[in-house]
């Protein structure tokens, strides 16, 4: 089984579906954004940031797929990206329920040397306070939405990783 999973790691299916969700998770960011005037607080932003990691992984493991080492440390770092999305996606449905004291700013937060709210004002520019997200599918919120895709981004992440430790790729 995971020298199945090793594999189906290691192939450009699995990067390109993990390139294709990033990117769609980001356009419906800006759907909502831009056709539905819903506006993104600075956790959106994290969040936005932390998906953009998962599409930049994606599109080098594409290309370092036949290192072992290098495909092994893109699983490492997607499970990273898979934690850092989840903590900020929890961190949104909290305020969203009111079961995390706090604010939001306009400030994202980000370094002067990545500072992407300032190069890429379109994708990254903190334009409301934090509060509620709107709602999808179903009555289900963005946020709820986040939580759930972090945890089985989470899942899968952890389990691929774990597949390109012990599994072997080329069998």
């Amino acid at each position: 089984m995971l020298n199945r999973l090793a594999r189906m790691g290691g192939s450009a299916w699995y990067w390109l579906a993990v390139l294709a969700t990033g990117l769609s998770l980001d356009a419906v960011a800006l759907y909502y954004q831009y056709a539905l005037d819903y506006y993104p607080c600075v956790l959106c932003i994290h969040v936005r940031i932390w998906v953009l990691g998962f599409v930049l992984v994606a599109a080098v493991a594409l290309l370092v797929r036949g290192s072992r080492l290098l495909l092994v440390l893109s699983h490492v770092l997607t499970v990273a990206l898979s934690i850092g999305l989840l903590e900020r996606a929890w961190m949104l449905l909290g305020i969203e329920r009111g079961t995390v004291e706090g604010s939001c700013s306009f400030d994202s937060g980000l370094p002067a040397w990545f500072a992407l709210d300032q190069w890429f004002p379109l994708l990254f520019k903190v334009w409301e306070a934090c509060g509620y997200t709107p709602e999808l599918l179903f009555g289900v919120t963005m946020a709820e939405a986040l939580v759930a895709l972090g945890m089985v981004a989470l899942l899968i992440t952890a389990v691929m990783t774990v597949a390109s430790l012990a599994g072997k790729p080329g069998q």
